[in-house]
């Protein structure tokens, strides 16, 4: 498993493109590995053929530096392929590795070891143990998938939604713990139960009707904990200093609707891209990171733009947008959001950037607050544009009422780096050049 961006500590097969005696030339496309931000293609670094796929599809939380797959060069018996003995298949993450007790377990041993005669021996975590318990079912009608043998509370899962669909005919419950005490102890009550047991509220299963009390587990990606990690370190860590100003549109829409007559389609999230590139040239105190120590001047100005999916919020990176012009930025916008939505964005396509932007206009949302991206020091957020009532005054000196576009963008600064003064006055360059656009 090979490292596929910065913070990635561990990633998804999510499908094999080569089969087990499959020839592979170098620069071949291998599998597609699901990371903390896109899915990503893994190409073969050498010829040889694929004797053995390690790792099947599918598989999750797979460590760094984990075999996935066997490659062996030309003319090799391939299909009798040893898997190196100090390097087996990975244990997932989210299973991690836990010791069976010993025969006589303790009472507060928190792995349980199950055994009918004439069968397998398993080791029961308590959850499992609970969910099997309360549908009464027994153990030994599974398979434990678990490392080391674990009979884990996903796999009781399987074997409630086994029983539901009628493919287990007989069950019984798991017989009680059997405990050797070390010392004698007072005698118990017989409703007591053996062992303590961690307080954990019933899962509910597929097919059930939820019930108080009860909850259904969401299996959270690696793209999902990545962003949930860094937005709690940011909040945590960055000091927010927010500041917002309202924009007139009316120029933006002329120039929009001569565009338009020319066949040139150019959002109004375009206009917003290319007044921050602009305004960030002219203040290139605001274009910085922060380095832990201080602000650093970046070079480049690239703009990372907010894209929602179903696995998160992603940032695809708009190069050098002040030298672009608006029907660049638009197509370059379009292409990157599709790369977004198929999970096909590269590394260096969202790796870095500079300034961020956050749009939710489109969602109805007349203004909001962003959370700042680390190490960039600044997000815009961008609301709804919405139709406002201000009294003006006319040539000849009247005043009359007169409809104007309005937009509410909201700055999100890091205060370390950018202060409010300084963010006060990008919002006012900003504004004067979305406000100007020709």
């Amino acid at each position: 498993m090979p490292s596929l961006s910065p913070a990635m500590e561990e990633g998804n097969i999510v499908k094999w493109l080569k089969k087990e005696g499959e020839a592979v030339s170098a620069g071949d496309a291998l599998c597609e590995i699901e990371t903390d931000k896109a899915v990503v293609t893994l190409d073969a670094g050498d010829d040889g053929i694929l004797a053995k796929i390690v790792v099947t599809e599918g598989s999750k939380n797979i460590r760094l530096g984990s075999l996935i797959g066997l490659l062996v060069e030309e003319g090799e018996d391939w299909k009798h392929v040893e898997i190196p003995k100090d390097i087996g298949p990975p244990s997932p993450a989210s299973k991690p590795s836990v010791p069976c007790p010993s025969p006589e377990p303790q009472i507060s041993t928190p792995v349980i070891k199950e055994h009918t005669p004439g069968k397998l021996q398993f080791c029961l975590i308590p959850a499992a143990r609970n969910i099997l318990e309360k549908h009464s079912l027994d153990a030994n009608r599974g398979t434990a998938t678990g490392p080391r043998g674990i009979f884990t509370k996903e796999d009781a899962l399987k074997l409630v939604q086994l029983k539901q669909m009628g493919k287990i005919t007989e069950s019984r419950a798991t017989p009680a713990l059997p405990t050797t005490p070390t010392a004698p102890l007072p005698p118990q009550p017989a409703a007591a139960p053996s062992y303590p047991r961690p307080a954990i509220p019933p899962v509910s299963t597929p097919g059930q009707p939820n019930v108080a009390g009860t909850f259904t587990e969401i299996p959270a990606s690696n793209i999902r904990r990545v962003i949930a990690k860094r937005l709690t370190e940011s909040k945590s860590t960055v000091p927010h200093a927010y500041a917002a100003t309202d924009c007139d549109l009316g120029a933006v829409s002329k120039v929009r609707q001569n565009l338009v007559r020319d066949n040139v389609k150019i959002s109004v999230n375009d206009f917003i891209i290319k007044a921050a590139a602009v305004t960030l040239k002219q203040m290139p105190s605001v274009n910085v990171s922060w380095n832990g120590e201080g602000p650093k001047q970046l070079p480049f100005i690239d703009i990372s733009v907010a894209v929602a999916t179903d696995k998160g919020l992603i940032t695809p990176i708009l190069k050098d947008a002040a030298a672009k012009g608006l029907q660049e930025i638009a197509d370059s916008v379009k292409a990157l959001s599709k790369k977004v939505r198929d999970g096909k964005l590269l590394p260096e396509e969202y790796q870095g950037g500079s300034f961020s932007i956050s749009t939710l206009g489109m969602f109805g949302i007349d203004e909001f607050t962003a959370v700042i991206n680390p190490p960039q020091a600044c997000i815009l957020a961008v609301g709804r544009s919405r139709p406002v009532l201000r009294l003006t005054q006319d040539e000849e000196g009247n005043a009359r009422l007169q409809q104007h576009q309005l937009i509410t963008v909201t700055m999100s600064s890091d205060s370390r780096a950018v202060d409010d003064e300084l963010a006060t006055r990008f919002l006012q360059h900003f504004k004067a050049n979305l406000e100007n656009p020709t």
